[in-house]
């Protein structure tokens, strides 16, 4: 299975606000915004972000993109050469947006499955103009944005195999009620030994800005921590789930603790309204849980020993979407 995504970039100024767009055809879509930006940045930034949100085990992504300068550098293997040079372009010059084209080449190389094909712009493919307007919309509002269904079912143009996709829930995380601090991180070890200092992050942070709230997936390990913390602590919270009841297939006690925490939160928000039906369908919607929460939130907290690469990516993403200045990281125990 061959998932198609389009992208897009935009940008007001070019330096200026932009905004990032990738959509898979009647399946989901999200995009995000940067203040200060270039249009070429941008471009590249969608591509990275539908990578890291689609694709995983036997299925491949095909980026359709209609920036050549995306596209060729794939097709004509650029990245090779200035990887030879030291990141340094045919000019002896330093690479221009190297620090979000070296994230793209290591992922693609590393998934070994992603390929690139070239879309004329605002030649009436429906898919093209989809993701240029939800660019556009994002480098305007300055505003994150993710749902389903985009256009382009059976028969359209921009159709794909991914048709079948299942629904996204359309909603939007940023409010002006409410400063949202992702919490994440490992969820296979134990993490216990960072919750005196999560709790006191949280407990500071909520002290200088009172519309703070933390914002969970309710996956064990770091994330279920950070709501038990929060809700110590008074701060509300928002559990954020890839699929209906995540938790279906995990022992008893962790269930009930899952169902507890999820009632206090003030707000929970359920990305896709059907369970995957496999292993790598549920890792799919988990990773584009992470690119949602990736896009929705002001700052994060990752819980990470700076070994594992998952949650190194995880780390790396953030820092991408927030800037260096809004993630922490707290190290565990060993």
């Amino acid at each position: 299975m061959t998932i198609v995504v389009y992208t897009d970039g935009a940008c007001r100024g070019n330096p200026g606000p932009g905004g990032w767009a990738w959509a898979v055809p009647a399946g989901p879509f999200a995009a995000g915004p940067a203040a200060h930006t270039t249009n070429q940045r941008m471009e590249i930034e969608a591509a990275l972000e539908a990578v890291r949100a689609n694709g995983s085990g036997d299925e491949s992504v095909e980026i359709v993109s209609d920036s050549t300068y995306v596209v060729n550098c794939f097709r004509d293997r650029w990245w090779e050469g200035w990887r030879k040079r030291g990141w340094l372009n045919s000019q002896k010059k330093p690479v221009a947006n190297r620090d979000v084209w070296e994230p793209l080449v290591d992922l693609v190389e590393e998934r070994g499955n992603v390929r690139f094909r070239w879309v004329k712009g605002h030649s009436g493919d429906l898919m093209n103009d989809f993701v240029d307007e939800l660019a556009v919309e994002a480098s305007l509002s300055q505003r994150a944005r993710a749902g389903s269904p985009s256009p382009g079912g059976s028969g359209e143009s921009g159709g794909s195999a991914s048709s079948a996709a299942p629904r996204v829930a359309s909603v939007h995380a940023a409010s002006p009620e409410f400063h949202d601090v992702l919490v994440i991180g490992h969820a296979d070890r134990e993490v216990a030994s960072v919750q005196g200092a999560l709790a006191v992050l949280i407990a500071d942070r909520f002290a200088l800005e009172p519309r703070l709230r933390v914002v969970t997936g309710l996956r064990r390990g770091a994330e279920t921590l950070a709501a038990e913390v929060a809700k110590g602590e008074g701060v509300p919270v928002m559990a954020v789930l890839p699929f209906p009841d995540p938790a279906a297939d995990w022992p008893e006690e962790d269930q009930a603790r899952f169902h507890e925490l999820r009632a206090f939160a003030e707000r929970a928000v359920v990305l896709q309204d059907v369970a995957p039906s496999s292993a790598q369908g549920a890792a799919a919607a988990l990773r584009r849980r992470d690119a949602w929460l990736g896009a929705n939130v002001s700052d994060a907290v990752v819980v990470w020993d700076g070994v594992d690469e998952r949650v190194g990516r995880l780390h790396r993403s953030l820092v991408d979407s927030l800037g260096e200045d809004r993630v922490v990281v707290l190290t565990p125990n060993p």
